[in-house]
């Protein structure tokens, strides 16, 4: 997408939640043998409202069939280019049933009006605490941007197994970098609601707004020059939770690592490094 070195909320995160995974997907690029149904799911689900809400911004009706169909030939494409894996007691055609009911769920909520943009992309500079700007810059893509009361809103879809907690928003890297990205493009500070769709037996839609302030954005860059530095140190580590590993691709080599092991990235330059983690 972008050619240059930069850095993503993905990214940043995959190293703070496990940073041997990181290194394995990020570094090393191995290749990923499966991917869990939920990941696949969740994409399905976001590529059909992705649809809905480029019809709205159009101001073309759009039916449900389309959408349908928008989810079903997006997971058929992941199915073609990996291995599914589901979870014990789970079923692809339980997975496209949720889905489905999902949208549905989605669709029933008033539709969002005065969207700006959809899947937004945005590049731009991240600075910390400080207010030094850090060389390699950060990789936004926006949801569903809108402007509400004459001011902009950022819209997240999730899906989710069970409800989030406020502190899973208040406390994410996520929200932090969509309204640095927004405040860097638009020069318009944003608001951020996570529209959560809840795999449960009875599907539903949690909404839970966040809001940022300067403070927030400097703490994203010191978190991100605090990565940059342990990715030069090469701490590259486990991070064995039951979230972590369920549906992690790379099991066996980390079964296998051992930390005496000299990193393949050891004689790379800083640059060359940031090159290689520049995935969204």
């Amino acid at each position: 997408m972008f050619n240059r070195p930069h850095w993503s909320y993905s990214s940043v995160n995959q190293y703070l939640r496990c940073p041997l995974q990181f290194y394995f997907q990020r570094i090393l690029r191995l290749p990923q043998p499966t991917v869990g149904s939920g990941l696949v799911l969740g994409s399905s689900v976001h590529k059909a409202l992705e649809v809905y809400h480029r019809s709205l911004q159009k101001q073309k009706p759009v039916k449900a069939d389309r959408l349908h169909r928008a989810f079903l030939d997006s997971w058929k494409e992941r199915e073609s280019n990996s291995t599914i894996e589901f979870r014990k007691g789970d079923s692809r055609e339980d997975n496209i049933a949720q889905g489905i009911s999902l949208i549905e769920v989605y669709l029933k909520e008033p539709p969002p009006e005065s969207i700006v943009a959809v899947e937004k992309e945005m590049i731009f500079p991240i600075r910390n605490s400080l207010g030094e700007y850090l060389e390699t810059p950060m990789v936004a893509i926006v949801d569903l941007l809108t402007r509400e009361h004459g001011r902009l809103a950022i819209t997240e879809l999730k899906t989710s197994g069970r409800s989030y907690g406020s502190f899973e928003v208040e406390d994410s890297l996520q929200p932090t970098s969509y309204v640095t990205a927004v405040w860097e493009t638009f020069g318009e500070w944003a608001t951020v609601e996570f529209a959560v769709l809840v795999k449960t037996k009875t599907p539903k839609l949690q909404r839970l707004p966040t809001v940022r302030d300067e403070s927030d954005l400097g703490r994203l860059g010191d978190i991100v020059q605090a990565v940059e530095r342990g990715i030069e140190a090469q701490a590259f580590y486990p991070n064995r939770t039951p979230l972590n590993c369920s549906t992690c691709a790379y099991r066996e080599p980390c079964e296998n690592w051992k930390a005496s092991k000299r990193s393949r990235c050891g004689d790379t330059t800083h640059g060359q490094r940031m090159a290689e983690v520049s995935q969204c």
